[in-house]
C-alpha cells in the first residue's frame, strides 16, 4: 500500500476529471459504496472457489462478531446497493464508481494490495448493443487519454447452461492430463476449471491448445448474440480479436467477457477488463436483472500515462505566484492572494519572507504563468507588479497595476470556460 503524493497527483486528477466528463457525456451517474461489506457478499457474489475469495481478501471479525471484509472490487457491492435501496425498481441504472479496492497479492509495477479502480456498471440491459455500448465508453475514455496500442480482446463465456455443459466436458479433459498440470491448475480441476484456461504457466497454455473449445459448447441462441455483439463493434470501428481463452476472474460474468490492452505497458498488458454478468442480481436477492460493467485499474493507467511524458496532462493548475517583501507588503500580498482567488484563479502566496531571487526561483518551479510582486514602494504606492514568468529573450519591463488592474490583465491573459 503506497501513499500518492502531491507531484504524483496531477496525472491521477487528469485521469478523473477526463473520466467524469466521459460519463456525463454518456448519461452515466455516480455511485459510492463503502469500502467495508459483509464477507458474505463478495462470497456470494465473486464466487468462493475464486483466487480473489480464496487467497486474496482482507477479512475480519469486527467487535460485534460480524465477518467483514475490505472491498477487492466494485461490482457487487454497486449491485447490492442498487436491490438494498430500491434503485432497479426505477428502470434501468447506468452507474460509474471511483475509488480504493483491497487484495493481498504480491505486489508489482502498477499493482499494491490497495489499488485504485473506475468502474461502470449498467444494470437493466439485456441486448447486445449494451455490450458495446459498454465497451465503446471505455475504449473513448483510453484513447480521450492518449493511450496507444490499444487493442480489444473478446470472447463470449454463453450462458449459466453453456458453461455448464462446457465445464463438464473441460474437467473430463484436464483430468486425463492432470500430470501435465502446473500445481495451481490442478488445484482448479473441480473448484474453478474455468480458470485452467487463463493460467500463465507456459506448461499448461501449451497443453491448452488441444483442451475442448467454449466456443464449441455455446448454444446457437448464444452464438448469434455473440455475432451481433461483434457486427456492433465493426459498426462503430472498434477492432477487435477473439481470445477464446479470456475467462475472467470472477464467476459472476456469462457471455460478453472482454478486456482492453495497451502494448505500450509491456507484460502487464491489461488496462481495462469486464463483461455481462446476468445473474448477478438474483444471485445476491434482487430481481431477475440483465447488467454488464467494466473497471480500470488506477495505477497501471498512471504508469502508463507517465510514460508517455504527456505535459499537456500535467501541466501546472497554478495561475498566479504572490511574491513580497516586508510587513506591509506581506499583508497586502495576503489580501492581494484571497482577491483573485475569489475570482476563479489559482494563487500561491509565498510566505517565506526571503529575499526576492529566491522567492522568484520558487515561482518559476511552481507552474505559475504570471508572478505578482509586492516589495516596500509598491505596499506604500499600493499597486502590484505583474511579471510574465514565462516570456521568451526581451523580456518586456513589469508592468505596475492596481490590484483591480491586475484582475483585469488576468482575466484577458486566463480566459475562463
Amino acid at each position: 500500500m503506497v501513499d500518492l503524493l502531491p507531484e504524483q497527483l496531477g496525472l491521477w486528477q487528469h485521469v478523473e476529471v477526463t473520466a467524469r466528463e466521459q460519463f456525463r457525456r454518456s448519461a452515466i451517474r455516480e455511485i459510492r459504496t463503502p469500502l467495508l461489506e459483509v464477507t458474505e457478499l463478495f462470497a456470494r457474489g465473486i464466487g468462493e472457489a475464486t483466487d480473489v475469495v480464496g487467497k486474496e481478501m482482507y477479512t475480519f471479525f469486527d467487535r460485534g462478531e460480524r465477518s467483514c471484509t475490505l472491498r477487492p472490487e466494485g461490482t457487487a457491492s454497486v449491485v447490492r446497493a442498487a436491490i438494498q435501496h430500491g434503485l432497479l425498481s426505477q428502470g434501468p441504472q447506468r452507474l460509474w464508481y471511483g475509488g480504493p479496492m483491497f487484495r493481498y497479492e504480491r505486489p508489482q509495477a502498477g499493482r499494491q494490495r490497495q489499488f485504485h479502480q473506475i468502474g461502470v456498471e449498467l444494470l437493466g440491459f439485456a441486448d447486445a448493443c449494451s455490450d458495446v455500448e459498454a465497451i465503446a465508453v471505455a475504449w473513448d475514455l483510453l484513447a480521450e487519454l492518449g493511450v496507444g496500442g490499444l487493442e480489444l480482446e473478446l470472447n463470449s463465456l454463453g450462458s449459466a447452461e453453456d458453461r455448464a455443459r462446457y465445464r463438464e466436458q473441460l474437467v473430463a479433459w484436464l483430468e486425463q492430463h492432470r500430470a501435465e498440470l502446473d500445481a495451481d491448475s490442478q488445484d482448479r480441476i473441480h473448484s474453478n476449471p474455468l480458470r485452467v484456461l487463463d493460467s500463465k504457466h507456459p506448461g499448461t497454455q501449451a497443453l491448452l491448445a488441444e483442451a475442448p473449445s467454449l466456443a464449441s459448447a455455446l448454444s446457437d441462441a448464444s452464438q448469434s448474440r455473440f455475432a451481433e455483439v461483434q457486427q456492433a463493434l465493426t459498426a462503430l470501428g472498434i477492432p477487435y480479436v477473439l481470445n477464446p481463452r479470456l475467462v475472467r476472474g470472477l464467476d459472476y460474468y456469462s457471455h460478453t467477457a472482454f478486456e482492453i490492452t495497451s502494448s505500450q505497458l509491456g507484460a502487464q498488458a491489461t488496462v481495462c477488463g469486464g463483461g455481462r454478468y446476468d445473474g448477478l442480481v438474483q444471485q445476491l436477492g434482487g430481481p431477475a436483472t440483465p447488467a454488464i460493467g467494466w473497471a480500470l485499474g488506477m495505477e497501471r493507467l498512471v504508469l502508463l500515462l507517465s510514460q508517455l511524458k504527456r505535459p499537456a496532462a500535467v501541466a501546472s493548475a497554478l495561475d498566479l505566484y504572490v511574491v513580497s517583501r516586508g510587513e506591509a507588503a506581506a499583508t497586502q500580498a495576503l489580501a492581494l492572494a484571497r482577491r483573485c482567488r475569489q475570482a476563479g484563479l489559482a494563487v500561491e502566496r509565498d510566505a517565506s519572507g526571503a529575499a526576492f531571487g529566491k522567492q522568484f526561483k520558487r515561482a518559476d518551479r511552481s507552474g505559475a504563468r504570471w508572478a505578482a510582486v509586492i516589495g516596500e514602494q509598491e505596499a506604500i504606492d499600493g499597486v502590484v507588479a505583474l511579471k510574465d514568468l514565462r516570456a521568451d529573450g526581451g523580456e518586456p519591463a513589469d508592468r505596475r497595476l492596481s490590484p483591480e488592474g491586475l484582475l483585469e490583465a488576468l482575466g484577458a491573459a486566463l480566459p475562463r470556460p
